[in-house]
């Protein structure tokens, strides 16, 4: 289904490379993540801090937030159900700045989700903290943090809970479109025989010339394990990016239009 357009008028965005294109709004110097960074925080009051930061007040955040500014709809949760006794990876299409860091609890509830993002997410100054006890797992920077960080992946995993990646990496704003993305974020469920669930946002017209959000959640996919581990990374990622660009097509409204430079000079010569 083609997306409708908002008008003439709306914003047009001119990109070159989708692996490394980046349209966040924000500019961040992102902290370097190494051997001293706290993964998993043993101290009680830091988990009841996060018990409080995360249960109390940005979930309820997040639901007001989501259906006030998006009137947000999560269509067949239904399937989380089959994964209820175990933790599970949520592979999400990345076209949100603050919405994609309230989705994995959004989608996940009541389970605790955890997001592997850019060291610039606990680099926001005021909101370090905050982001932490939110379930922020920043992407590691040497041997003795990557330890760690898989270390933290595993035992989230093991205690039934949640990991959200966003494989796209960079923030393409209100994208309607499944950009290319390599597997190597597949390795950690595929270490783990862990199951993998992909979660595709898509637009369509709302009020105002907004659009609405309507997220669509499929799964379980499970690791081949007859296959080596590259073989079962690569299955893994084209099984979920299948997955996503077949519920892209529901998206129907297209709120900001990106072309990429080549095409644009193509069209230019012609």
């Amino acid at each position: 289904m083609k997306a409708k357009c908002m008008s003439e008028n709306k914003k047009i965005i001119y990109y070159q490379d989708e692996l490394n294109d980046d349209f966040a709004e924000q500019e961040i110097d992102p902290v370097k993540i190494d051997g001293s960074y706290k993964y998993i925080h043993k101290n009680p009051f830091w988990n009841i801090a996060a018990f409080i930061v995360y249960r109390l007040i940005a979930l309820p955040l997040a639901c007001i937030y989501s259906k006030l500014k998006f009137n947000l709809k999560i269509e067949n949760k239904e399937v989380l159900k089959k994964c209820k006794n175990s933790g599970y990876f949520l592979y999400i299409n990345h076209t949100q700045e603050i919405l994609d860091t309230l989705t994995p609890t959004l989608t996940s509830f009541p389970k605790r989700a955890y997001i592997v993002a850019h060291p610039n997410n606990i680099s926001i100054k005021g909101l370090k903290t905050a982001n932490k006890m939110m379930g922020a797992l920043p992407i590691p920077g040497d041997m003795e943090s990557s330890k760690n960080f898989l270390k933290a992946i595993s035992e989230h995993i093991a205690k039934k809970r949640v990991i959200a990646i966003y494989p796209e990496a960079h923030v393409w704003p209100y994208y309607t479109k499944i950009r290319d993305f390599k597997d190597i974020s597949f390795k950690y469920p595929v270490k783990l025989n862990a199951p993998v669930y992909s979660v595709t946002c898509t637009y369509k017209e709302g009020k105002k010339d907004k659009p609405d959000i309507v997220i669509y959640i499929d799964g379980p996919f499970y690791p081949d394990n007859s296959q080596n581990i590259k073989e079962a990374e690569k299955t893994l990622r084209d099984t979920v990016y299948n997955k996503m660009v077949e519920r892209s097509k529901n998206s129907t409204f297209e709120y900001i239009k990106y072309i990429k430079k080549d095409d644009m000079s193509k069209a230019n010569v012609k």
